[in-house]
């Protein structure tokens, strides 16, 4: 039986744009400063905390990380050094060798800049290639066309569609659309995340 990597114990995850880093209370003010950036915890298709809230969401994720279910980041942007969000692997379940990244967010300011592209290069190169996953899946509201194209764009195959698969903040019941990358799948879709940050890298007339 293929042994199953040891997860390196609490390290940071390092691009070339950005940092993730693993949640913990000195990320507060900056957390509550993204979430202010657009007023993400007003927006209907996802689920972020509102500022008075982000003390709980943070032991939230730090009970989670000692349960061995989910890891927890703050997203930090390397240009600036401000925190622009936060992300997690989620659902993990080492037997099964499958997990979740789920609970993304980016103030308004870094989206559409490429951080969440490489993040999610950082983050699945850890789950296929330190953890051991074969499947890691992406979720999210049918409604949220955005964050469906952002997902295709990772080279993950749509799977279908849980209906009434979770109560949203506002009362909505919501229908959530499935993604995965396999592992078979992960060395294509590790190309065409490098190509895609490399063209946003390289200089205009290159």
């Amino acid at each position: 039986m293929e042994r199953i990597p040891e997860e390196p114990d609490g390290g940071a995850l390092v691009g070339e744009r950005v940092r993730l880093e693993p949640l913990a209370h000195r990320h507060h003010d900056g957390l509550c400063e993204a979430i202010r950036d657009g007023k993400l915890w007003e927006l209907p298709v996802t689920i972020v905390p509102h500022p008075e809230d982000v003390p709980a969401f943070i032991d939230e994720a730090l009970a989670a990380r000692e349960a061995g279910t989910q890891i927890a980041y703050a997203t930090v942007d390397l240009a600036s050094g401000r925190i622009a969000g936060s992300t997690r692997l989620m659902v993990i379940n080492r037997t099964y060798r499958r997990l979740e990244i789920g609970f993304t967010f980016l103030g308004a300011s870094w989206q559409g800049t490429g951080l969440n592209t490489e993040a999610k290069l950082l983050m699945l190169t850890h789950a296929f290639e330190a953890m051991g996953m074969n499947r890691v899946e992406l979720l999210t509201d049918v409604r949220n066309g955005r964050s469906r194209a952002a997902i295709e764009r990772l080279g993950a195959t749509h799977e279908g569609v849980l209906r009434h698969h979770m109560v949203m903040p506002d009362g909505w019941i919501r229908d959530t659309a499935v993604y995965s990358i396999t592992r078979p799948e992960w060395p294509d879709a590790k190309r065409g995340l490098t190509d895609r940050l490399l063209g946003t890298r390289r200089p205009q007339g290159s």
